[in-house]
């Protein structure tokens, strides 16, 4: 990066040279930005552009959603609220970012899901205009591949925190980075305003990674002074204006709160299998390798290449004479994108619960190197042997996907031969159209041949009638509506061995609590009970001796198999 000392919040102003600067883009960048951004995070998504395709999936979604339609009905922004009590496991950002969407577009399964898709948004927006100022040449290529890995399409489709915490923390060190080249305070404000917003997304992760990364930075430079200048009062005061208020009104109110969510869902959830989120110490590869897909060769080979130079730039360093007068020895980018990266999938990797979106935040870093190593080797072309790989990623990711259908249809059998052998050509046309693209135009093109295959992907998936076996299969909203236009029968929906997804998602749709067997009992009153049948004919066997106890001789009566998630339903009789 190429340091810039005169900068001064006036060029940020209407008419000011930044502008000025900006609108010399081409048309046909923002343009390709613009649609391919628009369309990775919102096709499938909203009504108007491809439909809401998908039903809430997970436990996760199905309760973010019911707190905050609860808070919105009871007009309280202080308490998350979950069938009547408090719900106090995260902060309230994406509570209070639903609550809006509902009240401006009604209570829906993708209004639930915009404040993931419009941080994500404005997270690949910052990420573009970020590298043009800093790094030109590479915003486009950084932009478009963070906005079409496999880890921000998801997430930015999820009603959960995940992406309230990742984006904001994202652009607050972005921010930090532009402050460190720049020495402008304008910059040192997007950390402490964006880190308060990941604070009140998750919680205290926020700040403590983000000052682990700037500490490490620091020492691997030995710029020991950066973690006096980042401490800016301006900024704290602004940060804790934005965090304490909630925090001191929810724990006025709820005196458990700090017990709650500081011990059990903090410190608990980390040093403990407590929510049955266990997983080897080597679970976040596979899971980061997925997440940067179909983008994984390229990112490894990017990475790799920015270790190999930091490493080279560190040892020039240790010759005190090599730098004399410059206080700043080479590029420090790579090193402090390498930081970022590298510090959340060591830090979860070490937590005794994992799941795949705690290291969401470690994903823009890689890409953000992609394009860096894209624009740096385009003169010269990427290593045939890389594309070959890339090419070929591509080619099984489209046949994985073609294959699909078939797999959620019959989950127990392998799909026919001739879907199999169609799949694998269809795959490797699109590998041998990416080989010959790139070799006949050049890198420039790789993220446009790459692209198109993944955008097919998703019409392919959603745009068709896969996306309605996906929500059948995954979501429990094709069954909360049959459930309901059911004749004659009982208002109370219970559950039975069911997974949680099953019961929250009915809960959700139905809008009331779904009561579980196995934890609170039977129902007295008369109610439909769905029940998960088993593949095993002795675990099914023991299954419905085990209901039959419970109904103690009420009577009930199977209604209806749901056969795309394996589910019987019953209706059951009111206790005599």
């Amino acid at each position: 990066m190429t340091a810039n000392r005169s900068d001064n919040w006036k060029q940020y102003l209407p008419g000011g040279t930044f502008w000025q600067k900006l609108t010399t883009a081409t048309v046909a960048e923002f343009a390709t930005l613009l649609c391919f951004t628009v369309f990775f995070l919102f096709y499938g998504l909203v009504p108007w552009f491809g439909g809401d395709v998908l039903g809430l999936v997970g436990a996760d979604e199905p309760r973010y959603a019911q707190v905050a339609r609860e808070m919105l009905a009871r007009h309280d922004f202080i308490t998350p609220i979950l069938y009547g009590k408090p719900w106090l496991e995260k902060p309230a950002l994406y509570y209070w970012r639903a609550m809006f969407s509902f009240k401006d577009f009604g209570v829906h399964d993708w209004s639930a899901r915009l404040p993931s898709a419009s941080f994500a948004f404005v997270l690949i927006l910052l990420i573009y205009l970020h590298m043009r100022r800093f790094r030109h040449g590479a915003q486009l290529d950084a932009a478009l591949i963070t906005v079409s890995c496999a880890g921000i399409i998801g997430f930015a489709r999820g009603a959960s925190t995940d992406m309230q915490l990742a984006a904001p923390f994202c652009i607050g060190m972005l921010g930090w980075y532009a402050w460190y080249e720049t020495d402008s305070k304008f910059w040192l404000f997007d950390l402490y305003f964006f880190g308060g917003a990941a604070t009140l997304a998750k919680g205290p992760v926020a700040p403590g990674m983000a000052f682990c990364i700037i500490f490490l930075f620091a020492a691997l430079r030995k710029e020991w002074s950066l973690l006096r200048r980042t401490i800016w009062v301006p900024g704290i005061l602004l940060y804790l204006a934005m965090v304490l208020p909630w925090f001191i009104a929810v724990q006025h109110r709820n005196p458990e709160f700090l017990r709650v969510f500081f011990w059990e869902h903090n410190l608990q959830r980390f040093a403990t299998d407590r929510f049955r989120h266990a997983a080897p110490v080597w679970f976040y590869l596979p899971v980061m390798a997925l997440a940067l897909m179909p983008w994984v060769a390229i990112a490894s080979s990017a990475l790799w290449d920015a270790v190999r130079n930091s490493i080279n730039e560190w040892r020039v360093r240790r010759n005190p004479d090599r730098y004399v007068g410059n206080p700043r020895a080479g590029d420090a980018f790579p090193e402090f994108l390498i930081l970022w990266a590298a510090f959340p999938i060591v830090f979860f990797s070490f937590s005794q619960s994992k799941l795949p979106g705690y290291i969401l935040p470690a994903v823009p870093p890689i890409t953000i190197l992609c394009g860096d190593y894209l624009n740096r080797v385009r003169m010269r072309g990427l290593p045939n042997s890389l594309l070959a790989i890339h090419a070929t990623v591509v080619g099984i990711l489209v046949a994985g996907a073609l294959m699909l259908p078939q797999i959620l249809v019959h989950p127990q059998a392998w799909p026919p031969l001739r879907v199999i052998v169609a799949a694998i050509m269809v795959g490797a046309a699109f590998s041998i159209a990416i080989l010959v693209t790139v070799l006949r135009f050049g890198t420039p093109r790789l993220r446009i041949a790459t692209m198109v295959p993944v955008a097919l992907i998703l019409v392919f998936l959603l745009g068709t009638h896969n996306g309605i076996l996906l929500d059948q299969k995954y979501s429990a909203r094709t069954l909360a509506h049959e459930l309901v236009q059911l004749p004659d029968a009982p208002h109370l929906v219970a559950v039975y061995q069911a997974r949680r997804d099953v019961q929250y998602g009915l809960a959700f749709y139905l809008n009331e609590q779904v009561p579980n067997y196995d934890r609170t009992g039977v129902p007295v009153q008369a109610h439909l009970l769905v029940v998960r049948n088993h593949l095993n004919p002795q675990r099914e066997q023991q299954a419905r001796a085990n209901l039959e106890k419970l109904l103690a001789g009420r009577h009930d009566e199977p209604l209806f198999v749901y056969g795309p998630q394996n589910l019987t339903i019953y209706r059951v009789d009111a206790k005599p």
